[in-house]
């Protein structure tokens, strides 16, 4: 079982900048990737950013080049660096943990472990 705890939502001006934070109960080598979602009013949740057990990392193309997913180095803290926010960006951002064997870690459908959310909401 991984408890996940994200932190950072907030309200912003479009253009600006803020920065997630997830916080796992433990780390376990059976965890395949780490990743963030999000939903918005009236549409599917989709994958934004994910990072892999090895480092590598993967971006939806809508955020490429605006956001960077990190990790501290027990990989018990997963972070979301948000810049030149756009009003489309407004969602609730969910932490996630997909486990080996789970499936791709972009996809929707992979984790087994969810957080609660945190609220992103930015203004034009």
């Amino acid at each position: 079982q991984v408890q996940l705890v994200e932190s950072g939502g907030g309200s912003v001006q479009a253009g600006g900048s803020l920065r997630l934070s997830c916080a796992a109960s433990r780390y376990t080598y059976s965890i395949h990737c780490m990743g963030w979602f999000r939903r918005a009013p009236g549409k599917e949740r989709e994958g934004v950013a994910a990072i892999d057990r090895d480092g590598n990392t993967m971006y939806a193309d809508s955020v490429k080049g605006r956001f960077t997913i990190s990790q501290d180095n027990a990989k018990t803290t997963l972070y979301l660096q948000m810049n030149s926010l756009k009003p489309e960006d407004s969602a609730m951002y969910y932490c996630a943990a997909t486990m080996r064997g789970g499936g791709v870690c972009l996809s929707e459908s992979s984790p087994a472990y969810w957080g609660q959310g945190t609220q992103v909401t930015v203004s034009s």
